[in-house]
């Protein structure tokens, strides 16, 4: 059975990816790791037991921190240190962008107004144009922060806090602003399976997932 390994530090909603390997069925494996430290390519030794086919940086801020060609600098370090496919959040929100033919999006984020606006930058170096990024959003919530920070012109919502559970919600969203969202552990999770050569028809999981073609 193939197994995608997710490293993260400090918290995750780990409650999103028990409910993703529900739904994505028996012949994939979701494994969650925590460690201490803020580079990812320390992490291997988590691994040793049972090494993962592919490995993705579970942290939106973490991985994006820095700008764009830090973020692949880490990113490479982390493939040399595990041997295997790896993939991050952030980068994992510019490829499922791409995949839906998004441009303009809105942010929906409780991050302080200048690591929104890094992250948008960050964004804007991977091809898109953030319309709406307030930052600081105050409720636990997943519905009701990303209809706060929905804009007009924005084709997508982005929820980008790992430690959000939202993939129960993803689709409520979708329904209630008339467009995609793309939240942390849903993109993190498709990153995962893309990095494997696998593809997944879940309707529950948003536009992302059901896409016929990844």
């Amino acid at each position: 059975m193939p197994t995608i390994g997710f490293i993260y530090p400090g918290t995750l909603a780990e409650e999103d990816y028990l409910l993703a390997e529900q739904l994505l069925g028996d012949d994939v494996k979701l494994s969650t790791e925590q460690f201490s430290g803020t580079d990812p390519h320390t992490a291997p030794d988590l691994f040793t037991g049972s090494p993962p086919d592919a490995v993705v940086w579970a942290c939106t801020r973490g991985s994006f921190a820095g700008g764009w060609e830090s973020s692949r600098d880490r990113l490479a370090k982390l493939t040399a240190s595990v041997g295997v496919p790896v993939s991050s959040t952030s980068f994992a929100f510019t490829e499922a962008a791409r995949a839906l033919g998004l441009r303009r999006v809105a942010v929906a984020s409780r991050y302080p107004a200048d690591v929104a606006a890094e992250f948008a930058a960050f964004l804007g170096k991977g091809g898109l144009d953030v319309v709406g990024a307030p930052g600081a959003g105050t409720t636990d919530e997943a519905v009701a922060l990303a209809l706060s920070a929905d804009h007009p012109a924005a084709e997508a919502v982005l929820v980008p806090d790992t430690t959000l559970r939202s993939l129960a919600a993803v689709n409520e969203i979708e329904e209630r602003t008339g467009k995609p969202v793309l939240t942390a552990n849903q993109v993190t999770i498709w990153a995962g399976l893309r990095l494997i050569a696998e593809h997944r028809l879940v309707r529950s999981l948003g536009a992302l997932f059901r896409q016929r073609e990844a």
